[in-house]
């Protein structure tokens, strides 16, 4: 398999019965205005302003990061105009991402409690990680990141008994989590993850990477696209920073494949726990 034929894989398994009767949500239309204004060579910065401005909750999630101690201001920022330029644009637009993504994919279960705080973290480290290595987009890594477990919340609504299987996965030694779900449903939060990516015209190397992102073993083909395997190795550091930080035991999938993963990357330990106090600050700041 390689990284053309993933995108095949991922067609076809749209049409598979077991996934077709899934509702895959359709990316809110103020996404859709929001990527087209920063597609641009300069960023729209008016079309940035009125959608974050279209919600007011958006709007106050918005001032409240850019009044957050992490920026030190004198005077509270009261307009959204002023939050973009204390902010930033790249910083503001992933705030936005972040909250119309958990708005069109709300979740209401408690086996998924603080989904989308967690998402954000994740895209936030995915991103510091990909900075780090020189070669990669770090909008990659953050896209990545944020959507890395969007399929987590799509089958909790969209599938009858998956609260059960996700805690039957969860508490399972013999087997991994992806192979619980496909035994119970015939598909799993990676190949509904994949196709939420492409439905809402995420990059192809983002679709590919979360179809993936619980495989390991592509970290070793060369078959496989660099950047989709770096992309699998930077979620499982990322999952790694963002658990410590919600204390959080390390995961079974990191005592298996995190030196690996480090090694595919070439980060040392000493790195990785030098990260964990850097993002301390933007972890913290994380609010929806």
């Amino acid at each position: 398999m390689t990284s053309s034929s993933i995108d095949q894989d991922i067609d076809t398994a749209r049409r598979q019965p077991a996934v077709r009767d899934i509702l895959i949500p359709p990316c809110p239309e103020l996404l859709l205005r929001l990527k087209e204004a920063v597609a641009q060579s300069e960023p729209d910065l008016g079309v940035i302003e009125q959608v974050a401005s279209a919600d007011v909750a958006m709007a106050a999630a918005l001032m409240r990061a850019a009044n957050s101690p992490l920026h030190g201001l004198a005077q509270p920022v009261r307009t959204v105009g002023l939050a973009l330029t204390v902010l930033g644009v790249r910083p503001a637009v992933q705030l936005l991402t972040g909250f119309l993504v958990a708005n069109a994919l709300p979740v209401r279960s408690a086996l998924l409690d603080h989904f989308w705080e967690s998402s954000q973290r994740r895209a936030i480290a995915c991103e510091h990680i990909g900075r780090q290595l020189y070669s990669l987009d770090p909008g990659l890594g953050y896209s990545f990141g944020l959507f890395c477990h969007v399929g987590l919340p799509v089958m909790m609504k969209a599938v009858r008994g998956y609260a059960g299987t996700m805690t039957e996965a969860l508490a399972r030694k013999d087997r991994t989590f992806t192979k619980t779900e496909n035994v119970n449903h015939r598909t799993d939060h990676a190949v509904v993850g994949a196709i939420v990516a492409r439905t809402w015209h995420l990059p192809p190397e983002v679709a590919q990477a979360i179809w993936l992102h619980h495989d390991f073993a592509c970290l070793g083909d060369d078959r496989f696209d660099d950047t989709v395997r770096h992309l699998v190795a930077m979620g499982l550091l990322a999952e790694y920073l963002v658990g410590h930080h919600e204390l959080l035991q390390p995961s079974r999938e990191w005592l298996q494949h995190g030196q690996a993963c480090l090694e595919h990357l070439h980060i040392s330990e000493d790195e990785l726990n030098h990260w964990i106090d850097e993002l301390h600050p933007a972890f913290e700041a994380v609010h929806l």
